[in-house]
């Protein structure tokens, strides 16, 4: 699952961008509405999690240019403007939800969770390789209707993979989507988690569904 955070607030962007990487989000951060417009319009995401009082291009701005080019993501507006006016304008734009600052991180994610079910049109498919099942929006795995239980980081390298079903996906590809595109530590911290995904999904079931391929990453094996 993408994020987008759109907030000229350093601090409290990355607040908020921690609060969901800890919960398996791949989060792109943006400090101003043009950026965050660019990634929202031409690379898409999944959430947007969006300010009101920025430079350049203010938050009802994005909004009102993104529901004009047909991008209906969810977002959530996140702003110290707490009067019943600016949450009432910013709904009329086309917000589908509004959170003041500060903010509750538990209530932060519960939000996010709520606008994803909401949202049938943004609600992602869930993702199915021979009984091996994920859930986005749910936040599930199983196996043959077997509920299979991950931490966050597992989940998103699972997800990642899923969503690359048959094609081969690099250690620096999964390292940029998964932990952030400029993690600086070693990369065969991927193969920690690889190995930890076999043992959950793979091994009690006698199945041998991510594929080692030498010298180029990893595959998600699809029957032919």
């Amino acid at each position: 699952m993408r994020a987008l955070i759109v907030d000229d607030d350093v601090h409290a962007a990355e607040t908020v961008r921690r609060t969901l990487a800890t919960d398996g989000w791949n989060v792109v951060v943006c400090h101003t509405g043009v950026d965050g417009l660019w990634q929202a319009t031409e690379v898409g995401c999944d959430v947007i999690v969006l300010d009101i009082m920025m430079p350049g291009l203010n938050g009802f701005q994005f909004l009102s240019r993104l529901r004009a080019a047909e991008v209906w993501t969810p977002v959530l507006m996140l702003t110290a403007k707490d009067g019943e006016w600016d949450q009432a304008e910013a709904l009329d734009t086309g917000a589908d939800d509004y959170l003041t600052k500060p903010f509750s991180v538990v209530v932060l994610k519960a939000r996010i969770r709520a606008l994803l079910r909401r949202s049938t049109a943004a609600r992602p498919a869930v993702l199915d390789v021979a009984g091996l099942t994920l859930d986005p929006a749910a936040h599930l795995v199983a196996r043959d209707d077997t509920s299979i239980a991950l931490t966050p980081r597992e989940y998103a390298v699972l997800e990642h993979l899923m969503r690359n079903a048959g094609t081969v996906v690099s250690k620096s590809d999964i390292l940029r989507s998964v932990w952030d595109e400029n993690y600086e530590g070693d990369e065969n911290i991927v193969e920690v988690y690889i190995g930890y995904l076999r043992k959950r999904i793979d091994v009690p079931f006698g199945k041998h569904t991510i594929e080692t391929v030498r010298g180029a990453g990893y595959r998600i094996a699809v029957p032919t």
